[in-house]
Formats: structure tokens, C-alpha cells, sequence
């Protein structure tokens, strides 16, 4: 069958309420990447699979392709970490997330940070660190020096999957969340064994688990709250799925079993991409209040991640700790000088 071919056949399956098997999925996504599929057939397909539901396999079969087509970091992938979420949300929060990876880092967890540009809200990781003054656009040789030498670096999505350039004509198009939405927090191009995946679908909190177990991940904490945020929330419960040790568990968090405070979610509103660097720039130099606590939850959830922590509780104390202390503010500003003399590197 080639590659043509694959397309018509997967797409006449999926509208047939029939699941792609793995293999199947994985020649499809490696045919969208190589330019072999119209924008008819690839939106069809998208709409198709929205619409019967995307399994593990087929969730699993489209990574699989995506990964191989990414551009590569040559980072060490052991104990290395990713906060990357779905986004899709359609809430108006800030960049809770990215200002979790700084503050994890700065307590010994290797991140590898994968964003990209807002799709979905007025401001992405991409953005919001622009805004900050970190350099985004890194090679892979440049991406792997930072982390090495602070334990953070922000992998910028656009500059390793180029293939995916042959899919957002028909994504745009669509103007509704597809399974590449799902797709890519499950690609770090530094092959990360660890995330906290938040995702706008509590649904899906399970199957996506189980993709990262398929694909080779160690852990993970998948999060979406019941009112619809791609994090770990505390205006509502948290539903998580944990891989740890081969099993996925699925079970519910409040702000109360973290020791922090509820909140309204309007009180993590954000704006536009200098609006959210600033509400993170405060937060890094003591700012009190419900958009400190929200990213110290996720924050901790990155510690515990790491086995640096007990329980996410436990994460919550040392992440408020690297807020408090300053370590936190400084791994910023050592990120900005960084990714800035690198770029001058060659």
C-alpha cells in the first residue's frame, strides 16, 4: 500500500466508526508528515477521528510517526521532564505551567520545556518567555547546552517539527481541537520520560496515560480539571491519571490536599503575553495570592514527579521554598543571559 493509498484507506475506516491499529496510524501521521496527503483528506481524517473518538493505539501509532520526524536535542532523557500541556481550554489563565518549569527546576528537576505559540489563548509558553526575555529559538546543540548547565531549557515547537507544517492549513481550517492537539505534548523533541501533561478533556485523562506508557514514558501525572483547565487546579478537583511503575491510577485532588487555599477561577486570569510575564515575574519576587498557590500546585506536582518528594504536598512546600528563597527568580534570569549568549554561539 503506499502512501496515497494509506490515507484514503484509513480515512474510509475512521468514518466507519472502525479504530485504526497502530500501524496503521503510524503510516497515515508519516504520510501527512511527508507533504503525501491533500488538505481534504487530512481534514476529513481529523473531524472523522474527533468525532468517533481517538484510542490509544491510534493516539500512540500518530506519536510514534511524529517523533521520528521531530529534530533531535541529544539530551540525556533519563529523569527529564516536560510540563507541556494540550492547551484548548478556551480559559483565559496564564502561563501557569512554563512558571511552574522555572520554579521546578530551580529545586534540581531537569526540564525540558516543549511549548509553542497561543493557539488556543492570547499568550503560549513561546510567548510568555519571549516577553520575559529568554531566547526561544535554539538549535538542538544550543537547547542541550542550556539544560545541561542550568537543568531547564525551552524547546520552541515550530523550530523541531517542521513536518507539521503540512497540517495546519487543514487545523486552522477545521477551527476546532483535533487528536495534533493531543499530539503535541506526547513529542518533546528531547524525548522526556516524564511529564505533567494537562489536558482539556477529563475524559482522556486515562487514555493519554496510557499512550505515555506505550511510548516509554517512566511517569506521569495527566490533569484536567472539572472545570475544563489543562493543570492542576484550585477553584475545582483535579482529576489525575499517574503512571508509576507501569499502572496507570486514576483518582481526584482539591486544593485542601495540597495545603493551599481554594480559589475563584477568574483569580488565574491572564491577558496577553506581557500581562502574563508580568504576573510571573511577581510571583518569582514573593507575590502572595491564588496565582502563586496554583503554580506552586503544579510546581510540586513536577517535584514529585521527580522523586524528590513524597506527594505532591510534599512538592508544595519545596516549591514554595524556591519562590522564597529566590532560587526561583534567579533560575529565570540565568535562563534570559543563557538562551541570549547562546544565540551568538554557533
Amino acid at each position: 500500500m503506499n502512501e496515497y493509498s494509506s490515507i484514503q484507506a484509513g480515512l474510509s475506516k475512521v468514518v466507519g466508526a472502525e479504530h485504526l491499529t497502530r500501524t496503521e496510524a503510524n503510516e497515515i501521521m508519516n504520510a501527512i508528515m511527508e507533504g503525501q496527503a491533500t488538505s481534504a483528506q487530512i481534514g476529513g481524517l481529523l473531524a472523522a477521528l474527533r468525532f468517533k473518538g481517538e484510542t490509544v493505539e491510534e493516539i500512540t501509532g500518530f506519536a510514534e510517526a511524529m517523533r521520528s520526524k521531530a529534530a533531535g536535542v541529544g539530551a540525556r532523557n533519563s529523569q527529564l521532564l516536560d510540563t507541556c500541556g494540550t492547551g484548548g481550554s478556551g480559559i483565559q489563565k496564564f502561563n501557569i505551567s512554563t512558571a511552574a518549569a522555572v520554579i521546578a527546576s530551580s529545586s534540581s528537576v531537569r526540564i525540558a520545556k516543549h511549548g509553542n505559540r497561543s493557539a488556543s489563548s492570547r499568550a503560549g509558553s513561546a510567548d510568555v518567555l519571549e516577553a520575559l526575555g529568554v531566547n526561544i529559538h535554539l538549535t538542538g546543540e544550543q537547547a542541550n547546552r542550556c539544560l545541561e548547565e542550568l537543568g531547564l531549557c525551552f524547546l520552541f515547537a515550530q523550530v523541531y517539527h517542521p513536518s507539521m507544517k503540512h497540517a495546519a492549513a487543514p487545523r486552522k481550517e477545521l477551527g476546532m481541537r483535533t487528536v495534533f492537539n493531543l499530539l503535541g505534548p506526547l513529542t518533546n523533541p528531547a524525548g522526556a520520560d516524564r511529564q505533567l501533561l494537562g489536558i482539556y478533556d477529563t475524559k482522556m485523562t486515562e487514555t493519554i496515560a496510557k499512550v505515555l506508557r506505550e511510548l516509554g514514558s517512566a511517569r506521569a501525572l495527566v490533569v484536567s480539571s472539572r472545570e475544563g483547565l489543562d493543570e492542576i487546579s484550585l477553584s475545582a478537583p483535579t482529576r489525575i491519571s499517574e503512571l508509576k511503575n507501569g499502572e496507570v491510577k486514576t483518582y481526584e485532588i482539591e486544593a485542601a490536599d495540597l495545603g493551599l487555599s481554594r480559589c475563584a477561577l477568574e483569580d488565574i486570569f491572564g491577558g496577553d503575553a506581557a500581562k502574563n510575564a508580568q504576573m510571573i515575574r511577581e510571583i518569582l519576587q514573593g507575590r502572595k495570592g491564588p496565582a502563586r498557590d496554583i503554580v506552586l500546585a503544579n510546581a510540586g506536582a513536577c517535584i514529585y514527579l521527580s522523586g524528590l518528594a513524597d506527594s505532591i504536598k510534599e512538592g508544595v512546600v519545596i516549591a514554595a521554598d524556591a519562590v522564597d528563597s529566590g532560587k526561583a527568580a534567579d533560575q529565570l534570569q540565568k535562563l534570559i543571559e543563557t538562551t541570549g549568549a547562546l544565540s551568538y554561539v554557533s
